[in-house]
């Protein structure tokens, strides 16, 4: 399905920090997840996700951690199952995502019936595609890669991974880069310019979308792909 690469990448995506961290590619959500087999169902789509974007990638796009709405069931960064399924109303096309396999989803479809959705996810894909940038030119992370939970609130919850838990997961984000040594390297928030900052990797940090930062995002994320146009 994917190149040894991302095949080894993803068995070391194994080695997440233990307490209230959800590993969507190697545990199942015994309360959610459609069935035993969602992890490889997730673990597939990340691995074909990042082989389609191998060596073509020009930007990547690093979040903070993934989101209950988003990773946790697409297992893709940034990205919601409802806009895999292409059941979002938006201007993103499911093989816009995807295009060597067919996406399936993970949640049980009485939670939701289209899939769990992120404004997140939403925007960032949407900003980048309008500003004319093909799905392969950018690529989705996050700096801690894996869905930290509140405990108190249940697996169906975010919260900001604390910084014993960062520095555990900074060997993905290393490994990441290496893979995908993008031109620009965009910072979504503090925690995504604090983990870059330790890797010593030059990047541009921009708002976070959520709670009110959508117009300033698209703002700040304009800039910088029509400055990677003039550049490249």
């Amino acid at each position: 399905m994917s190149c040894k690469e991302i095949d080894d990448f993803l068995r070391l995506l194994k080695q997440s920090p233990s307490g209230s961290v959800f590993n969507p590619w190697w545990e199942v959500d015994e309360q959610n997840d459609v069935g035993h087999n969602a992890p490889t169902i997730r673990r597939n789509q990340l691995g074909a996700y990042l082989e389609e974007r191998l060596g073509k990638s020009k930007i990547a796009i690093i979040g903070e951690a993934l989101g209950y709405r988003g990773g946790h069931f697409s297992g893709i960064p940034m990205t919601s199952e409802r806009m895999l399924l292409g059941k979002k109303k938006e201007d993103i096309e499911s093989e816009q995502i995807l295009s060597s396999i067919k996406a399936r989803r993970t949640s049980k479809p009485e939670k939701y019936l289209d899939g769990f959705a992120e404004p997140t996810a939403t925007i960032v894909w949407s900003a980048l595609l309008k500003l004319g940038l093909k799905p392969a030119q950018f690529v989705l992370w996050n700096a801690f890669p894996w869905h930290s939970f509140d405990p108190s609130r249940g697996i169906l919850s975010n919260r900001r991974p604390n910084k014993l838990e960062c520095d555990a997961g900074l060997w993905a984000l290393k490994t990441f880069l290496d893979l995908f040594p993008c031109d620009k390297i965009v910072a979504l928030g503090n925690v995504a310019a604090e983990q870059l900052k330790e890797l010593s990797a030059e990047n541009h940090q921009v708002r976070h979308p959520a709670s009110g930062g959508a117009r300033l995002f698209r703002q700040q994320i304009e800039t910088i792909v029509h400055e990677a146009g003039k550049q490249g």
